[in-house]
């Protein structure tokens, strides 16, 4: 019997399909310094749009100074970096580039990543891999490049429960004391918009002799005095033994990073593989990279705006008795609770309205738990705020979608 190779890809999709869980990406061009305005092209034309789901939380893909910086950096040095740090050498704006992450997370060296994905990935199964018999205890609700990460790293992996210092404490008093540790959580996680119990992670860390590992994506750039993220602003970046960081978020270009004590970064850019055989980022992506983060070091008016904002749509979805889950952080859930309607409410979102927001179901949340998870942005003004309310409010009431409890 001969395989029909393509009869197995064709119901893949077609499973995705079924569960109401195939994706259609939207094709999207940013407005250059409009933010969040963009347009939406199809076979039948094109379509105004306003963007509600970026991850470019502060607008800084379009900032003056950013671009600047790039134009400069591609007339300087040209568009690719040449290949890998270990044919092509560091690039100079690579180099600056980790110097200025160092100095933000307050940690003696950085590494720069293609991808936070890969930052993430490439970390935590080298840590694995340089200590023998080493347990890495996960949250539950880690992202997946963190997962990857751990079972890349061929060694053994306890989950706890989401934020629960108390499951993560039993967890570690189970674990021989003589055995290296790593325990791995977020700050910020994406979905709910929740804060884990840093400080007491720390505690915990301590009490049992374990390396902590900090994922700050959703956080960089966006909280702490500098921009350090919830570390920083809650004074703990010193008891983190590994921040992980990404430039494509808040810092509005591409990339990831890791921080930590020299001899740390050094092993990881030592052993590695995501990071030795990837051909670094271009000296153009650095450059954006780098006067985002030394902007948003030295000006605390984007953060203040953000906080504002995403407080005052959370207060109008929930005026208008829509389901919005009030969140602790700049996320904005809207809940749907049906993957079917999510993707519903999103494709009449954009069709009648030109509003943009993504659905967001199974695997990233789970089943029974589709939402619409909105990121308004410093650039979000008052009226697309109240055009935003509105055709929510007119989208739930179409499709009959449940009000607020």
């Amino acid at each position: 019997m001969t395989v029909n190779y393509d009869k197995v890809f064709e119901q893949a999709i077609q499973d995705l399909k079924d569960e109401n869980r195939y994706r259609v990406f939207t094709e999207l061009g940013r407005h250059a310094g409009d933010f969040p305005r963009a347009t939406r092209f199809t076979e039948n034309g094109s379509q105004d749009v306003t963007i509600w789901c970026s991850n470019d939380y502060l607008g800084m893909g379009q900032h003056p100074k950013v671009l600047a910086a790039m134009k400069e950096a591609v007339d300087t040095y040209g568009a690719g970096a040449g290949g890998t740090r270990n044919i092509s050498g560091n690039t100079h704006m690579i180099c600056e580039l980790e110097k200025e992450l160092a100095d933000l997370h307050q940690k003696e060296s950085a590494l720069v990543f293609t991808s936070g994905f890969v930052s993430n990935d490439a970390t935590i199964s080298t840590l694995g891999k340089l200590m023998p018999g080493a347990v890495i205890l996960s949250d539950a609700l880690n992202h997946a490049s963190m997962i990857d990460g751990v079972r890349h790293s061929g060694c053994e992996k306890i989950i706890f429960k989401h934020n629960d210092a108390a499951d993560l404490e039993e967890k570690l008093k189970s674990i021989d004391p003589n055995r290296p540790k790593i325990i791995a959580f977020e700050s910020v996680y994406s979905m709910d918009g929740d804060i884990s119990p840093m400080e007491t992670f720390c505690d915990l860390a301590d009490k049992y002799n374990a390396m902590t590992y900090l994922d700050e994506v959703h956080a960089v750039g966006l909280y702490g005095p500098h921009g350090g993220g919830i570390s920083e602003r809650d004074g703990l970046m010193d008891r983190i033994d590994i921040i992980e960081g990404t430039m494509g978020k808040a810092f509005g270009v591409v990339g990831g990073f890791i921080t930590a004590r020299k001899a740390i970064v050094d092993s990881i850019r030592s052993y590695a593989s995501g990071f030795i055989f990837t051909t670094t980022l271009p000296p153009v992506i650095a450059a954006g990279a780098l006067a985002s983060i030394r902007h948003l070091k030295e000006s605390q008016a984007e953060r203040d705006a953000h906080q504002e904002r995403a407080a005052t749509l959370k207060r109008l979805l929930a005026e208008a008795g829509l389901p919005v889950l009030h969140t602790p952080t700049h996320i904005v859930p809207v809940m749907v609770y049906d993957a079917a309607l999510c993707k519903q409410a999103s494709d009449m979102l954009l069709e009648d309205y030109g509003i943009y927001i993504q659905p967001i179901n199974f695997p990233t949340v789970p089943r029974g738990e589709e939402r619409l998870r909105i990121t308004p942005s410093p650039l979000h003004d008052d009226k697309m705020m109240a055009s935003l309310v509105n055709a929510l409010k007119e989208v739930w009431g179409r499709l009959g979608l449940k009000q607020a409890a």
